[in-house]
């Protein structure tokens, strides 16, 4: 682990915010309404890049200049914080081309979730705390911001800590329809599942299941074992909606490797069940499968970890902008999510 974890400082009224596309694009609806979002809610400033006007094609060929992009942005010293047009499935080919001693030097506060953990996970490993957060879905889907995202979205534009997490009264998986102007069916939250007694306290590592599991597959942006002693692994599967029995092979390897028993602590994001493009369909229990295989492993591997289930962060609505590399305190006698 980093001998120091930096928090690049927050965000202020009127601060520019650079919009890039180091994943995916979006269509420039979509980017012009987040873009106003930014500035009508947030006070914000968006300074938009390049590649946030560039289509897939172009994207997908030039990932040097995707990170050359992103490391500009850092070392704007105009530019507060940098945000990310959408998710994608490529992210892991720029990593490769970042150079960490343009990004460390001026540490910045960096948002976007999915594909963008890939990023997230490389600062992680140079000491950056980053944020779980992107234009889209993020701010643009639904006729307004929801009370709850925007609650924390301000906590981690403006402020050293989203502090203590509370269940949102609500919740929803439903695919986003930017073009409806219609809202989403919710469901009232029947609270977060936790599993152990001991209350523990460690920075997050992880993200996306799918992200994570490419890094173990590559080898190539992992930390040293000994740098996950102590920390909370975050977990959240997104609209892939993996078979609960494939999340449970790869924590399984996690654990062959020596890798699962470092954790303290396992945070699970709220699954998303649904999408478009999804080739199976998820039985209604599919959350507690879910969990099921998550313990089965986690009772062999790493007995005495604390977890929580379905935490307000990654593909499901609403949800906070995890901060990989925050501390993080898993408090089971109050159920209590804390970030330092």
């Amino acid at each position: 682990m980093p001998n120091v974890f930096t928090t690049p400082p927050p965000l202020g009224p009127g601060s520019r915010i650079a919009v890039a596309a180091p994943s995916r694009p979006i269509d420039e609806s979509m980017l012009d309404r987040a873009c106003e979002r930014l500035r009508e809610t947030f006070d914000l400033e968006p300074v938009v890049f390049e590649s946030a006007h560039k289509d897939w094609e172009w994207l997908r060929d030039n990932p040097q200049a995707r990170a050359e992009e992103i490391m500009n942005a850092f070392e704007d010293p105009t530019i507060r914080g940098v945000i990310a047009a959408t998710g994608g499935d490529d992210q892991i080919r720029l990593l490769k081309h970042l150079d960490p001693d343009r990004l460390t030097a001026s540490p910045t506060r960096f948002y976007g979730y999915s594909d963008n953990d890939n990023l997230r996970l490389f600062l992680w490993n140079h000491g950056i705390v980053s944020y779980g957060a992107t234009l889209h879905p993020t701010l643009t889907v639904d006729p307004a911001i929801h009370p709850y995202l925007e609650r924390y979205l301000r906590r981690a534009f403006f402020q050293s800590s989203l502090g203590v997490v509370e269940p949102a009264p609500e919740w929803t998986d439903e695919w986003f329809d930017f073009d409806s102007g219609e809202s989403r069916e919710w469901h009232q939250n029947t609270g977060r599942t936790w599993h152990g007694e001991n209350r523990v306290t460690g920075r997050l590592w992880g993200g996306t299941f799918a992200i994570v599991k490419w890094h173990l597959q590559t080898n190539r942006y992992l930390p040293a074992p000994a740098e996950l002693d102590g920390t909370i692994l975050a977990l959240e599967t997104s609209e892939d909606v993996p078979l609960p029995r494939e999340v449970r092979y790869t924590l399984r390897t996690m654990g062959e490797r020596g890798l699962l028993e470092r954790f303290d602590g396992l945070m699970m994001g709220r699954p998303q069940t649904f999408s478009p493009d999804l080739e199976w369909e998820p039985p209604a229990d599919y959350g507690e499968q879910l969990r099921e295989e998550v313990l089965s492993v986690l009772d062999e591997y790493n007995s005495d970890a604390t977890a929580v289930f379905d935490v307000e962060f990654g593909h499901a609505d609403p949800n906070v902008p995890l901060p990989l590399g925050a501390k993080a305190t898993l408090d089971p006698a109050v159920g209590r999510v804390r970030f330092e």
